[in-house]
């Protein structure tokens, strides 16, 4: 059980995100989408009006009755930076309270540069690069930062990122000693969940779940509208669960995960397998084996097919235990890995789900690619700075 204080901030966030989809919208709207008492809608309204992150919109037409009157969310009210921590870069966009794009800021992450204080730097320097962009854009109100590996939102640490070999690293505080905003630290499966819950292919659903093809694999979870943590915020390690027992070697340091079948690096490992002479492996160079297979797979390339349905399988039995376990309303599927190869890889993981899944959940379950654009990892950590910034709310302005 939350406490009061943490009901209070999810349900200014919900409002606030019903008020993004909708606006401008009603107060009767707000309490109908958001399932919460007209008294607490009005109670939470008042609040944000008073802190300038809603305003008045004018009324609805009324028909004869009593027009209704109407809230939008203040673009000027405070301005959100989302920050993308990746393999290859470190991405950054400022965006106002209606999450639309200010300004952007990019610095590229050299090959093994993976020391902390580095990293640190790089982010410090897109953030003020993207923050200057937008100096004439409204206040900044908070800066998210999304980290691969796990988190500990808590102790602003990041606690092990098995790829960069990071361990109990206090990125928070190297950033602070760089960044002059109010920082939140999560993970990039959060990002994409939220992402796809405001914009993408989970809008409007209570039980989501996003799946990240990447070079790691996990998932982002939406339990009853909210996303879900866990007791640890470790919620959606998916990919370190176990697919072949006693398998292949991961990361994490143990044998047959998820990851280290459906992962870029798994997936060129199945190439390599298949056929070690292959014309389609890029020795050293995953995402070129990638490009390659999936141009191989429209050129109607044998090995290029027995590979992406190899791997489909791989992912069509893990995906399965997600339906059985989560009976999700819908899974989608985001990343480079899955951008890349695509509804080829979607139709014949759909195949392989339906071989392993219950009738009953499946039957519920809607498995999609996700519409938004490559980079919306940055928009979804915006979004951290956002609840953020609602938590933090106290009394109102005087």
């Amino acid at each position: 059980m939350g406490t009061s204080r943490d009901i209070r901030t999810a349900n200014r966030y919900r409002l606030v995100r019903q008020a993004i989809a909708e606006s401008p919208v009603s107060r009767p709207r707000l309490a109908a989408a958001t399932g919460l008492s007209l008294a607490t809608v009005a109670t939470l309204v008042g609040e944000l009006l008073d802190h300038g992150l809603l305003v008045n919109a004018g009324f609805e037409d009324s028909g004869g009755g009593r027009p209704r009157g109407l809230l939008a969310v203040n673009p000027r009210g405070g301005a959100l930076i989302g920050v993308d921590v990746a393999e290859t870069h470190v991405h950054v966009e400022v965006v106002d309270l209606a999450l639309r794009v200010l300004a952007r800021g990019h610095e590229e992450l050299r090959r093994g540069e993976r020391a902390p204080v580095r990293v640190a730097g790089r982010i410090a320097a897109a953030v003020r690069s993207a923050a200057a962009r937008a100096a004439a854009e409204p206040r900044v109100l908070g800066v998210g930062v999304s980290v691969p590996g796990m988190v500990d939102r808590d102790g602003a640490v990041s606690v092990f990122a098995a790829d960069w070999g990071w361990h109990d690293v206090p990125l928070l505080g190297l950033l602070a000693e760089r960044v002059p905003y109010r920082l939140h630290l999560d993970t990039p499966l959060r990002a994409c969940l939220v992402a796809e819950l405001w914009f993408g292919a989970a809008r409007g659903r209570d039980d989501a779940v996003v799946v990240s093809l990447d070079t790691g694999v996990g998932v982002g979870l939406a339990l009853g509208g909210t996303p879900h943590r866990g007791a640890s915020n470790s919620a959606g390690e998916w990919g370190h669960t176990t697919l072949v027992l006693d398998g292949r070697p991961c990361l994490c340091g143990r044998r047959g995960c998820v990851e280290s079948y459906i992962g870029a690096p798994g997936i060129m490992r199945n190439l390599r397998e298949t056929s070690p002479d292959s014309p389609l492996l890029a020795p050293g160079d995953v995402a070129a084996t990638l490009a390659r297979l999936a141009r191989g797979c429209v050129e109607g390339d044998p090995v290029a097919d027995q590979v992406l349905r190899g791997t489909a399988g791989y992912l069509g039995a893990a995906l399965a235990d997600l339906v059985n376990l989560l009976n999700p309303e819908v899974i989608v599927l985001t990343g480079w890995v899955a951008r890349r190869l695509g509804p080829p890889l979607l139709e014949l993981a759909r195949e392989a789900v339906a071989r392993h899944a219950l009738r009953r959940p499946l039957a519920a379950t809607e498995i999609v690619l996700s519409p938004l654009p490559a980079t919306p990892v940055s928009l979804g950590a915006a979004t951290f700075a956002l609840e953020g910034a609602l938590a933090s709310l106290g009394r109102p302005r005087r």
